[in-house]
């Protein structure tokens, strides 16, 4: 029987694997069927159960038990022209009457803080928002001190005003940034001050030219100082080192000042003097809408020589000498309007014209980068820019150009040397510090 089982199997293994296949799934079924015979869960019947348990309050409410203390709270935010005692106390988060209304009355608060715009402010209050004290902080002057006024609300619940003085302090920080459109752009995304920008702009004024040479993706690091005061930043100061990637190139700055000498100035990580005798422009970072060449005059419509570079600016802007000298003149003449002509080193004299105000005077020593008027109109202008000349001898040359090819190289002295490598290697720490945090930075 065994054989002829075992023979018939061979005969015909697909008819014996379909008898297999409808065992199972009849056997199947059939546990389907027997799981559907169960009860539904949903027609089961429900019984609620409710057992009463004392208060632990016992009749008390809840805040009762609990010792909560009492709590300040704090915030910080930047003065602005518009501001009224009550707009800038809604801004802080303050909901007190009592300290507008002060505020609205004090004379030393409506002379130092309403419609003053860029003190740092910080508040004090209570935790149902009532002021407890208010304080502004600003730097009126160069002097390394800055302003407080102190708002302070007494025991007695009345609120008095005082001015103080105190020591500015000096601290470091570092950013970084991505160029996407342009250096200003760059800098905003990053918070870094425009005075910081500025200073790059000037400190590689040799190397890039941060209208035209700009590209995509160009990366920037800076290290920079910033007055603070009760730890809060009130001005950025000078920048203290730098890198930027431009097209595949990599220039770095850093300012170093030996002992015993009057002034610093910026050298490469390696050591290299990056100073000129002449700055490449008297403007911060502008645009040149005339340059040295021939040209249509715009006002007395003839073809002749344009013996200076004209610098489009607005109005105000800072103007300043591109070398260090002696004023020779200061005032009005014909055509130029406000002008300033400096005496430098070698028989060379600039010239800066059409200015909207003069701050030098005739027979001042003045140094490289000093502020000595302000761009305007005045004279034969048909708007506001600054002309500047540069004459050599009484001749007029190209001031770019002279600029570029200029060298006031002040090579580090031995003495000095191993004090600029500390510093310099110090400050490799700080740069890559700040490309690290601007590359993890999310966009």
């Amino acid at each position: 029987m065994a054989d002829r089982l075992v023979l018939i199997a061979r005969n015909n293994p697909k008819r014996i694997a379909a008898a297999v296949a409808v065992v199972l799934l009849t056997g199947g079924g059939g546990a389907f069927a027997v799981a559907n015979l169960g009860p539904d869960v949903a027609d089961l019947p429900v019984r609620t159960v409710t057992h009463s348990v004392a208060s632990l309050a016992d009749e008390q409410p809840l805040s009762a038990l609990v010792d909560i203390p009492s709590y300040s709270l704090y915030r910080s935010d930047t003065s602005r022209s518009n501001d009224s005692a009550e707009s800038l106390l809604q801004r802080m988060g303050v909901a007190d009457p009592a300290a507008a209304a002060f505020l609205r009355s004090n004379e030393l608060v409506r002379q130092n803080l309403t419609g003053r715009a860029g003190r740092s402010v910080t508040a004090e209050t209570t935790d149902d928002h009532r002021l407890t004290l208010l304080t502004a902080r600003w730097a009126p002057d160069e002097s390394g001190t800055f302003k407080r006024l102190v708002v302070k609300k007494g025991s007695d619940g009345k609120f008095t005003a005082e001015i103080e003085s105190a020591p500015l302090t000096v601290a470091s920080r570092f950013a970084g940034g991505i160029i996407r459109n342009s250096l200003f752009a760059a800098t905003d995304a990053s918070n870094i001050p425009d005075s910081v920008a500025v200073q790059l702009a000037d400190v590689f004024a040799n190397n890039i030219d941060f209208h035209r040479a700009l590209r995509k993706d160009d990366r920037f690091a800076v290290v920079y100082e910033t007055l603070e005061a009760d730890g809060e930043p009130l001005r950025a100061g000078r920048v203290l080192s730098a890198e930027f990637h431009n097209n595949g190139k990599t220039f770095d700055a850093v300012w170093f000042q030996e002992p015993g000498r009057a002034k610093g100035a910026y050298y490469t990580l390696n050591g290299d003097s990056m100073q000129r005798a002449f700055l490449t422009s008297p403007v911060e970072f502008t645009r040149i809408s005339s340059a040295f060449s021939m040209r249509m005059h715009p006002i007395l419509k003839d073809w002749r020589a344009h013996n200076g570079t004209d610098l489009a600016a607005p109005t105000g802007t800072t103007v300043r000498t591109v070398s260090d000298g002696v004023v020779s003149f200061a005032g009005v003449q014909n055509g130029y309007g406000n002008v300033i002509y400096i005496q430098h080193s070698g028989k060379q004299e600039t010239v800066y014209a059409h200015l909207s105000s003069i701050d030098v005077k005739k027979g001042q020593s003045v140094e490289q980068g000093q502020k000595i008027g302000a761009v305007g109109s005045t004279g034969w202008a048909t708007g506001p820019h600054l002309h500047y000349e540069l004459r050599v001898d009484g001749e007029q040359r190209d001031p770019m150009a002279n600029a570029l090819a200029s060298d006031a190289s002040r090579p580090i002295s031995k003495p000095a040397r191993e004090s600029f490598d500390r510093l310099a290697d110090n400050m490799r720490i700080q740069l890559s510090s700040a490309a690290m945090a601007m590359t993890t930075r999310p966009e």
